[in-house]
C-alpha cells in the first residue's frame, strides 16, 4: 500500500501538531484550513457569540499561539508536495489596543506567500464603534515551490482567476461547529488549483465539521483531516457519508467558474489583450483581460 492510499479518506483524532509530525514528506497536493484564532473565548459581539470549541481551549498567550502556528505551518510545508499549495483562513484581530495580523507569523514560515485574498463575510461580529465594522477575514494562498528558481508556480485558468481576490459569501450558519467556513470556500479552492488533475489528496489539519472533506469528495478527490474533538469528527463522518445532500451548493459554485473567451483566445483572434493602447480615447486599464 502506498503512503497516499494509507491516508486516503482518513479522519485522524488527535492534536494537530502531534499528528502532523507522524505524516510522511510530500504527501498532500493541497491543504485548506481555518485554525482556532486565539480569541480568548471571551471575545464576542452583538451579533456573534463567543467561540468555544469542544475539547480545545482557544485561550493561550499570543506569543505562544503564533509560535505554534508557525510550527504547524512548517510541518504542513514538509508534508506538501513540491508545487503544492496551502490555503490558510485567518483574520486580523484587535486586543486591548494591539493589532495582530496573520502576516506577523506567516512571514516566519517556509512558505512562499502567493496571495492574500479578502473574504467578505457580509456580517460583522461586533457593531460597536471602536473600529469600522469588521466584515472581512483573510485567506492566504501559500505555495511550496518546485524549485527555488521557480517560485511563481502554475498559472490558474481564466475561469478560476476571474473570480478575483475578494470573495463575497456568508459564513456557514446551520452547523454545530462554532466557527465553520461554508462549502463554497474549499470548493472554489480545490476546483481551481486541481483543475485537470485526475487525483489528489486534500488536507485539513483542523477539519472540524468536515467541510473540506465534503468538498474534496464531491469533486472526486481524496482527503485527510485532523481534529482533537470526537464530537466534531463524528459529525464530519456522517456529513461526508451524506455529502450528496450538499451537491446543490457545489453546483452553484461551479457555475461561477466560466469564461466566454480566454486570454489565449483573444490573442489568437487578434483581440484586445491588455497592450498599452487607447480604445476610442479611453485608457486601456478600463478594458479587462
Amino acid at each position: 500500500m502506498t503512503k497516499n492510499n494509507f491516508y486516503k479518506d482518513k479522519l485522524i483524532l488527535g492534536d494537530t501538531l502531534s499528528e502532523l509530525k507522524t505524516l510522511p514528506d510530500n504527501l498532500v497536493d493541497v491543504g485548506i484550513t481555518s485554525p482556532p484564532y486565539n480569541k480568548q473565548e471571551k471575545n464576542k459581539g452583538w451579533l456573534v457569540k463567543n467561540v468555544v470549541y469542544s475539547d480545545f481551549r482557544d485561550k493561550i498567550p499570543e506569543e505562544k499561539y503564533q509560535e505554534n502556528q508557525k510550527t504547524v505551518l512548517n510541518e504542513i510545508y514538509r508534508i506538501t508536495k513540491p508545487g503544492g499549495s496551502f490555503f490558510y483562513n485567518h483574520k486580523i484581530r484587535w486586543e486591548n489596543g494591539d493589532i495582530y495580523h496573520p502576516m506577523d507569523w506567516l512571514r516566519g514560515t517556509k512558505w512562499v506567500i502567493r496571495q492574500e485574498i479578502i473574504w467578505d463575510r457580509m456580517i460583522a461580529a461586533n457593531i460597536r464603534g471602536w473600529r469600522f465594522w469588521q466584515l472581512d477575514e483573510r485567506i492566504y494562498w501559500l505555495q511550496k515551490p518546485k524549485t527555488q528558481d521557480n517560485r511563481k508556480g502554475k498559472e490558474l485558468k481564466s475561469k478560476h482567476a476571474l473570480l478575483g481576490s475578494i470573495w463575497r459569501f456568508p459564513p456557514e450558519r446551520e452547523n454545530p461547529h462554532p466557527a465553520p467556513f461554508p462549502l463554497t470556500l474549499p470548493v472554489r479552492i480545490i476546483c481551481s488549483v486541481l483543475d485537470d488533475s485526475e487525483s489528489g489528496l486534500v488536507l485539513d489539519p483542523y477539519i472540524g465539521s468536515g467541510t473540506t472533506a465534503v468538498a474534496a469528495k464531491l469533486l472526486g478527490f481524496d482527503y485527510v483531516g485532523i481534529d482533537s474533538s470526537k464530537e466534531y469528527l463524528h459529525y464530519a463522518e456522517k456529513r461526508i457519508n451524506n455529502c450528496i445532500n450538499e451537491k446543490e451548493k457545489l453546483l452553484q459554485e461551479l457555475e461561477k467558474h466560466q469564461v466566454m473567451r480566454t486570454f489565449a483566445d483573444r490573442k489568437k483572434e487578434g483581440g484586445f489583450v491588455g497592450k498599452h493602447r487607447n480604445v476610442i480615447g479611453l485608457p486601456a486599464t478600463l478594458f479587462g483581460v
